[in-house]
């Protein structure tokens, strides 16, 4: 797939909560809609309108630190033509490899790389780069863990740069001020993130609300070539973009 002219992946984003595909406001967990019951569902719709890959968060691992919904992530896998990454809990390697095993794509690690960075360095060695994937959210800049309920003292773009250093191929990054406000996406910090790590290839998250929003990250990646992918919640849940439309229009791999 080329990078940073045409195409860029997008990536459905499917949030599992007691089982459910649900959003958060903001990461709010008080501020819950469900949108279906069985996960499984939105995954065969999101392939069925041409997407190739999704992005599946376990929002009660995020909270609790520990995996809770990987009976709903194989009801996901058992849809066939889909790339799957999964975050939310991977706190540990016998987490990661237990996740990998059940025939991920890739894991997306958060908390623990802030806290650790290091550690992401022994998991590329083990599990290889194109496996593990850093989730980097950030609130005005700075890095918020643990489901989004801790905001560190940690500066993202610092902290993409020493993972960039210890071999990190794969960044999400999100702006949490703009993540389920169907306000747009903060193109500044995407166009920021994807200058200061040449190295990686970054999926941007975060407010996107309708099809010109896109276009504009789009037209990012024109001048960043590793600006790689953009990940879509609401708004596909919402009906204010349609997947359908994105994929024919040649924007989706």
């Amino acid at each position: 797939m080329p990078y940073g002219n045409l195409t860029m992946t997008i990536y459905p984003a499917i949030d599992l909560r007691n089982g459910r595909c649900v959003r958060l406001f903001q990461g709010k967990a008080d501020q819950e809609t469900v949108y279906f019951d069985r996960p499984e569902e939105p995954a065969r719709k999101w392939r069925d309108a041409g997407s190739t890959h999704l992005h599946v968060v376990d929002l009660d691992g995020a909270f609790a630190g520990a995996s809770s919904n990987l009976e709903a992530v194989k009801g996901i896998l058992e849809v066939e033509g889909l790339k799957v990454q999964l975050g939310g809990g991977m706190r540990d390697e016998d987490a990661i490899g237990k996740a990998l095993d059940l025939g991920l794509h890739r894991v997306i690690i958060g908390t623990r790389a802030c806290e650790e960075p290091k550690w992401i360095g022994s998991l590329i060695d083990k599990f290889g780069p194109e496996r593990i994937v850093v989730g980097i959210d950030a609130k005005d800049g700075m890095v918020a863990t643990k489901g989004w309920v801790e905001t560190t003292a940690t500066d993202a773009i610092d902290l993409a740069g020493r993972l960039e250093s210890m071999g990190l191929r794969w960044i999400i990054h999100t702006d949490v001020a703009t993540d389920g406000a169907m306000k747009g996406p903060n193109l500044d910090a995407q166009r920021r993130m994807a200058e200061a790590v040449p190295g990686c290839l970054v999926i941007a998250s975060g407010g996107v609300t309708r099809e010109s929003d896109v276009d504009s990250l789009r037209e990012l990646a024109v001048k960043y070539s590793n600006l790689e992918g953009v990940i879509i919640g609401k708004a596909l849940y919402e009906g204010t973009v349609s997947l359908q439309n994105l994929c024919s229009s040649g924007q989706a791999g």
